[in-house]
């Protein structure tokens, strides 16, 4: 799965495990997958499995770690999970505790990762077929948000489908719908386009996690499903590790390694 070892990808990661990049990865390692990450104790490890199996657009699979390892051999076994994200969030009983950089003193020998999907994958092909990001334009986090959608429950796992918005005129649209159809296992195609309360948001500049955008008065919001773990969080394990949203983990898949022909 994994290509020969790409040095722009390799530097990425060490100029965020020393601390030098702790800003959102939009936009690092073009052409390369980013992904989610949740962590947890082994013995929530198999409900979330489950979880991410009933749920594939919002929480598709891309690793899972061995117990207790923080590297992920299958997509980059030079990485490591506890260093090379800019930012992680820790949630104590389903509510935030802190936001942290490097999560080496949190590691636990009983904690397994999971790498998730991450719509930033399929936004490079948008771009080269000439479907703007509004939030790549204005150098802000995508706008992310819950919603009235439930997800399968798995387990002690339940809460709503997050989803991430990207404003777009309606025939881009309709194209970006065909782009991302090919990417499956990083969310595919959207889940809802126009009208944001039918999906429960009621404030569409008001973002639950994520930066509001400029959304032009030609334009419809087109909404993807999205890694963010709201259900983790609602499910209100003793300890969850995340990452900060926009703060990501770079592999080393090339995302055309995720297109369905």
């Amino acid at each position: 799965m994994v290509n020969d070892t790409n040095e722009q990808v390799n530097e990425i990661r060490k100029m965020i495990r020393k601390g030098d990049w702790t800003k959102p990865t939009t936009g690092l390692a073009p052409g390369y997958t980013q992904a989610n990450l949740v962590i947890l104790p082994k013995k929530y490890a198999y409900d979330f499995l489950l979880f991410c199996m009933r749920n594939p657009k919002t929480c598709p699979l891309i690793e899972v770690t061995d117990v207790g390892s923080s590297i992920p051999h299958k997509t980059a076994p030079d990485g490591d999970l506890k260093t090379d994200l800019p930012k992680y969030r820790i949630y104590r009983n389903g509510e935030f505790a802190e936001e942290v950089t490097d999560i080496t003193s949190y590691w636990q020998d009983d904690f397994v990762s999971f790498l998730i999907g991450c719509s930033f994958t399929f936004e490079k092909p948008l771009l080269e077929n000439g479907i703007p990001i509004r939030y790549i334009e204005e150098g802000r986090n995508v706008s992310m948000y819950k919603t009235n959608i439930a997800c399968e429950s798995a387990g002690i796992f339940e809460g709503p489908v997050v989803v991430s918005m990207r404003p777009m005129k309606p025939a881009d649209a309709i194209r970006a719908t065909q782009i991302t159809s090919r990417f499956p296992s990083v969310h595919g195609a959207p889940i809802h386009i126009g009208d944001p309360s039918l999906i429960g948001i009621d404030a569409i500049d008001s973002p639950d996690f994520g930066d509001a955008v400029t959304i032009h008065e030609d334009e419809v919001p087109v909404f993807w499903g999205c890694g963010v773990t709201a259900a983790v969080m609602a499910s209100k394990p003793e300890l969850v590790i995340t990452h900060a949203p926009g703060h990501m983990f770079i592999t080393d898949v090339k995302d055309e390694e995720h297109a369905v022909i």
